[in-house]
């Protein structure tokens, strides 16, 4: 026996309420412009700049831990997300995307070595400092370490000396013994440490001008997708359908965007390409429809069109309706489980779902019936909107 969610012989009027429908969803469009400037975006680090900081680790990354051991530094937006290198497969990459800031137009090369720290000391093993200096003696060296209570293996290299630590330092022992040991011999400067199990090879820093334009970027490229859209639907039906199926992308689009002004969830280039997954998958549920429709206009050649339009939507609701609940489901599933890295995305995913399927059925179709279709192209006349088949004998 098949499942299905709703009958199988449906006669549903979904233009008997249009006037409620249409009028509420403007109300929410007005409401998400309004929220968008009064309370703004969340912006991310791709919007407001930051800094990148990759990490290669010997052993299984602890996103969890990661963050856990960052937060106590209190730099605000910190996202961290795993990624496969292909070019070293046996390293377990990650990205560290702390954001801007306030004053500042990038992360302090002294955050960025706090940040080093206090992961090398939970994560990275044994630590290393490599001291280059000509002239310095390893025994001195080693006895200043003794003398301050610290256990580490003092080698002497080409170059200067190299200390080995059996653990990491805190972050502010770390430092604190940096400084000493180039007060008292006389160093001008030390690299910073290095680790056993973790690596730091890369810093990029995000400034704001390059932030503004990625903004830019974000929005002209939600713009051409909607405008691809309207060029689409003209050439595949009509230009009626085509302003139907663009005011439900916008419709579809302006909420998800008030929507994330309401809930202050982080907004970056993740939800952007949401943003462009949600134009396509409300297309294709009204392409649907309106595929449905064109058949329908057809076969049906005495039908009214809201008849026409009522009896395509209930022909594919069935189709619409088991579509999205089955990508709810698993999209529910990935915003329960899949994290914090990816759960702003899933957000607007599940969003995205409700909302194209509702504008599929009750906005596009309710533009399309107001617009109304020209079936007969002999005729001139404006008003003739009974039907292109309609003057034909069946």
């Amino acid at each position: 026996m098949r499942l299905r969610l709703v009958p199988a012989e449906t006669n549903w009027d979904f233009f008997k309420t249009s006037t409620l429908t249409l009028g509420l969803s403007a109300l929410m469009m007005v409401a998400s412009v309004v929220l968008f400037f009064t309370m703004g975006l969340n912006y991310g680090i791709d919007f407001k700049g930051g800094t990148t900081i990759r990490t290669d680790a010997k052993v299984e990354v602890d996103v969890g831990g990661y963050r856990d051991a960052i937060a106590p530094l209190g730099l605000g937006d910190v996202s961290i997300t795993e990624v496969f290198d292909p070019a070293k497969p046996n390293l377990n990459v990650t990205q560290i995307r702390i954001e801007a800031q306030e004053g500042d137009e990038s992360v302090a090369v002294k955050t960025v070595a706090d940040i080093e720290t206090v992961l090398g000391e939970k994560f990275g093993g044994k630590m290393f400092l490599a001291i280059k200096a000509e002239g310095i003696s390893d025994t001195d060296v080693a006895k200043f370490l003794t003398d301050k209570g610290y256990a580490a293996d003092v080698s002497k290299t080409d170059t200067g000396v190299l200390l080995t630590f059996k653990k990491g330092l805190p972050t502010d022992e770390a430092a604190s013994l940096k400084n000493a040991l180039a007060d008292t011999f006389k160093i001008e400067s030390i690299p910073g440490y290095s680790y056993e199990l973790i690596k730091f090879p890369s810093v990029e820093s995000v400034g704001p001008k390059v932030s503004g334009e990625l903004v830019w970027t974000a929005v002209e490229a939600v713009i051409a997708a909607i405008v691809a859209v309207l060029f689409y639907i003209w050439l595949r039906f009509e230009w009626q359908f085509s302003l139907g199926a663009v005011v439900a992308l916008v419709h579809d689009v302006t909420l998800t965007i008030g929507i994330f002004a309401l809930v202050q969830i982080k907004f970056d280039l993740a939800i952007i390409a949401a943003l462009l997954t949600i134009v396509g998958y409300s297309l294709n549920d009204t392409v649907v429809v309106f595929d449905r429709v064109r058949e329908n206009l057809r076969k049906f050649k005495k039908l009214t069109l809201k008849d026409v339009l009522n009896l395509s939507i209930n022909e594919t609701l069935s189709r619409t309706v088991m579509t999205s609940v089955t990508t709810l489901i698993a999209l529910i599933a990935l915003f329960v489980l899949g994290g914090d890295v990816i759960r702003g995305f899933v957000f607007a995913m599940i969003w995205g779902v409700i909302v194209g399927t509702y504008s599929s059925v009750f906005i596009a179709s309710a533009i399309l019936l107001r617009l109304g279709v020209k079936r007969d192209w002999s005729k001139k006349d404006p008003k003739d909107v009974g039907g292109q088949y309609a003057k034909i004998d069946a």
